[in-house]
């Protein structure tokens, strides 16, 4: 028998057809064994932390582009372990829903995708020759928790954070020709397949916030200040500065009072945050860590 779908599960629907008629295969569709051309960058350089700084004018132009390789290199460390957290978060929507469902199978794609994604960008930190940047050692124990204690909206708007701010990022960086060619085009895959997730969670957190009473709406809105706040301050790992002789604690000190860097934060999730507002997602209990987290003006 035909089941009747409804709104929700028609979205997963025709999402589902969109996956199977797009998706790439990373170790297909991208030329691993290709050089990394001289003269090119892997990071906009006014997208760096340390651009505009005193300690970006003491760097020589091939230490810029060093700084530039091993931050790509961190946001991609910090993009796997942050898609292994949704991950964990969609598997235990799988565990506990019904599996004949377009929405959990739907759930079970987006899983698959964010698999290829994070193969992926390690791949590509392996061919850049870079550390495996992670989150730092706090972040990534408090990791553990998130799958524990997210659920409802905010579960979906995190995902929506990290989705969003690293896609803004990387659709500007694949449209710059003065960018690694490697670069461009793990940026592309991963912005085209991501548009589906994003049309996903975006309904999901809709949806979720309907159904929310006052007492759930102030965990919601602390849980997502706080996980967004985690997000931002762990794209780039205080490691990466020791790459050009800098010393992590004092740089990454630098970088967070570096009024670029804050901008370059407030305009990748720009979009994201219209929409987390306008849902009311952002509001109290949750204003001090978005503030510092650099997505609201301070």
């Amino acid at each position: 028998m035909t089941r009747m779908l409804d709104g929700r599960e028609r979205t997963a629907d025709r999402l589902l057809k969109s996956s199977a008629g797009k998706f790439y295969d990373p170790d297909v569709d991208i030329d691993w064994s290709a050089p990394l051309p001289d003269g090119k960058v892997y990071e906009l350089e006014h997208r760096s932390s340390l651009y505009g700084t005193h300690l970006w004018d003491e760097l020589t132009p091939e230490q810029r582009v060093e700084l530039g390789k091993h931050e790509i290199a961190s946001i991609a460390g910090n993009g796997i372990f942050f898609e292994v957290l949704l991950m964990r978060m969609l598997l235990k929507e799988v565990y506990r829903g019904d599996p004949t469902t377009r929405h959990i199978q739907y759930a079970l794609t987006e899983i698959a995708d964010e698999c290829r994604h994070s193969t992926m960008f390690a791949r590509m930190v392996e061919r850049f020759g870079a550390p495996p940047y992670g989150p730092v050692k706090i972040v990534h124990q408090l990791g553990k928790l998130l799958p524990v204690l997210g659920y409802g909206p905010a579960l979906y708007g995190s995902i929506l954070v990290a989705e969003e701010v690293l896609d803004r990022l990387q659709r500007e960086s694949m449209a710059d020709e003065r960018v690694q060619p490697l670069v461009r085009m793990v940026n592309r895959i991963h912005v085209l397949e991501e548009a589906r997730h994003v049309t996903f969670a975006r309904e999901e957190v809709t949806r979720g916030m309907a159904r929310l009473s006052k007492k759930e709406l102030y965990y919601q809105r602390w849980l997502i200040a706080s996980v967004s706040f985690a997000i931002t301050r762990s794209l780039i790992n205080p490691r990466v500065y020791a790459a050009v002789g800098l010393r992590p604690k004092d740089a990454w000190e630098v970088a967070l009072a570096n009024p670029y860097f804050q901008e370059t934060i407030r305009w990748s999730g720009e979009r994201i945050m219209a929409f987390l507002d306008e849902t009311g997602l952002v509001g109290a209990p949750g204003m001090r860590m978005w503030r510092k987290s650099f997505l609201v003006p301070a």
